[in-house]
């Protein structure tokens, strides 16, 4: 009878355990996350039902030609192109798509271009970010460096 009291509990443990792991397994984005090449971290967070986010460090924050803070110079848009790169919003119109999914639009800010963008938190400190032009899509893995 012992060892059936001792079975029933651990049913009853992992029963009750498997709500929470399921609620951590698909996390939220929300924090600070490097790059993949490091050169950059970008602040998450919500935004209405979706996600933002936003440039919030640069390892290179000043322009090594100018010695002035980097900025948007590659945007076609001659009004934006004078703005700075920390404080940059990258995400737009991000809306859930799934657990720990989302999708919607990724600026660029090397060329200058927007793209439709899927992201996923793959893991507790990992998030998938990838962009598509038609068909062809690439992507890196963003690690979280702050919550």
């Amino acid at each position: 009878m012992a060892c059936r009291y001792v079975f029933t509990i651990a049913i009853l443990a992992a029963l009750l355990a498997a709500p929470s792991a399921r609620a951590q397994g698909a996390g939220e984005p929300t924090g600070t996350w490097l790059t993949q090449a490091g050169d950059a971290r970008v602040r998450v967070s919500k935004c209405g039902s979706g996600i933002c986010g936003v440039i919030v460090g640069l390892r290179e924050p000043n322009d090594p030609a100018t010695g002035k803070p980097q900025v948007d110079d590659k945007n076609p848009n001659p009004a934006l192109k004078r703005r700075p790169m920390i404080g940059l919003p990258l995400f737009s119109g991000m809306s859930p798509t799934g657990p720990a999914k989302w999708s919607g639009q990724i600026y660029n800010a090397d060329d200058g271009s927007t793209y439709a963008s899927n992201v996923s938190l793959t893991g507790p400190d990992t998030l998938r970010v990838e962009g598509c032009v038609g068909a062809l899509c690439g992507g890196e893995n963003w690690t979280r460096v702050g919550r």
